[in-house]
């Protein structure tokens, strides 16, 4: 790693710095300052003159007042540049209180100074520099106590003796490693607040950023839905109207009354779809709130119309309902039923070319033991392999998505003697046995 490598991991720390930070900062080193100034005057009595109080604590005399207040100044004012600077200043500020243990004491000058930037070390960079700083001012805070260990300190003047000024001093020492610790864990605990407040904001962001994707989601759901719903009532109603509209041009010459009744019919299917169609419309006027007041609900007990739909088309139709148990199958899935089965028989009139064609519907168990309703759709027509139009169409979409929605399966395939056959089957939860 390169100088410049080192300098941007380590000596400056790349935070965007207003004026108020500034000044912030300014004030938190003349406070730190003044607390040090404080100390200085209460343990070596360098402004109020006390002797009584000095001779008390064992204290030596003090230095000279401008060599204490340049000292305290160089522990302290560096702070200003703590955020910016977070290692160098803590460097500096705790090598110049070692060095100035031989000129004040330990209970003399403050380790304010080097306590603010070990605070500010813990809460800029990560916890790893955290505990190397406090592991650093931990040492050089045990240093002088060591060497005072291993060295016969000089007489003292001034009174006290030597024993109360050690005593001193061992308070001084366990008082600033609690200091050192307590700086170090609040640090790191304002540190991991703010990574927790930062975390809680990217969660915020990306659930918003979800609420719209989801939100968008559901307007495509809803998009393709009503595509659907347009499809089936404009497949089976045109197909309807183009048969009966065939009919009447046949019978117009020959038999008018009958082509009367064909027109009658196209005129009835016709208004029909324009209800349905108008439903639809109202649905996306009024939005989703109340959206079961216009959706058209058509249920399995409408197959007769299918039926009757397969017969003017002159395709026999037969409906069987006996194994069907309507009060174990919820609405929504019988709706869902009656749907695909008008557009299988919307397929056959328009693909297959059958004659014949079996709607069958009931309730019966699966493989797993759960009750299913299975609806079943076939006809003797061309078969699957030469309707390419129904196995690709929008209707076969349609009516896998649905049953997909509700946990079941569409299958097309041949039927037992010929033609196509539709095989829904759809899961009951917790329907009645």
């Amino acid at each position: 790693m390169g100088y410049h490598g080192l300098m941007k991991k380590y000596l400056v720390h790349s935070v965007a710095m207003t004026r108020t930070d500034w000044a912030v900062d300014a004030i938190v080193a003349a406070g730190a300052f003044g607390f040090a100034c404080l100390q200085l005057t209460f343990a070596n009595n360098l402004l109020v003159p006390d002797e009584f109080l000095r001779r008390l604590f064992g204290v030596v005399a003090p230095p000279s007042p401008e060599l204490a207040l340049l000292l305290v100044a160089l522990t302290t004012l560096p702070l200003v540049l703590r955020r910016r600077f977070p290692w160098p200043v803590l460097a500096f500020t705790l090598a110049v209180w070692v060095l100035s243990q031989p000129y004040v004491s330990t209970a003399a000058l403050s380790l304010a100074g080097p306590l603010v930037a070990l605070l500010t070390l813990a809460y800029e960079r990560p916890r790893a520099e955290a505990v190397a700083g406090a592991v650093a001012v931990a040492v050089c805070v045990l240093l002088p106590f060591a060497l005072a260990a291993v060295v016969e300190p000089p007489r003292r003047h001034g009174g006290g003796g030597p024993g109360r000024d050690q005593g001193l001093s061992a308070f001084m020492l366990v008082q600033n490693l609690a200091f050192t610790a307590a700086a170090a864990f609040a640090g790191y605990a304002l540190h991991a607040r703010q990574d927790y407040l930062r975390a809680a904001e990217q969660r915020a962001e990306e659930a918003e950023r979800t609420r719209e994707a989801t939100a968008q989601r559901r307007v495509e759901e809803e998009r393709l839905r009503i595509a659907r719903e347009v499809h089936d009532i404009t497949a089976h109603s045109l197909s309807a109207v183009s048969i009966q509209a065939a009919a009447a041009e046949r019978l117009v010459q020959s038999d008018p009354e009958a082509a009367e009744q064909a027109i009658g019919q196209v005129r009835l299917i016709a208004k029909q779809s324009l209800g349905e169609m108008r439903a639809i419309v109202g649905v996306l006027r009024s939005g989703g709130a109340s959206a079961g007041e216009h959706v058209p609900t058509q249920g399995t007990d409408r197959l007769a119309d299918l039926a009757a739909y397969l017969a003017d088309a002159r395709v026999e139709a037969m409906v069987d309902t006996a194994a069907y148990r309507r009060d174990a199958v919820p609405a929504y899935i019988d709706v869902a039923l009656f749907a695909m089965a008008r557009e299988a028989a919307t397929n056959i009139v328009r693909h297959a070319g059958a004659s014949h064609a079996s709607i069958v519907l009931r309730v019966a168990e699966a493989p797993d033991g759960a009750l299913a309703a299975q609806l079943t759709v076939a006809d003797d027509g061309r078969g699957i392999g030469d309707a390419g139009a129904f196995e690709d169409g929008h209707g076969l979409c349609g009516m896998r998505e649905r049953a997909a929605l509700l946990g079941g399966t569409v299958e097309v395939g041949p039927a037992e003697s010929a033609g196509t056959a539709v095989r829904a089957t759809i899961p009951l939860a917790g329907a009645p046995r």
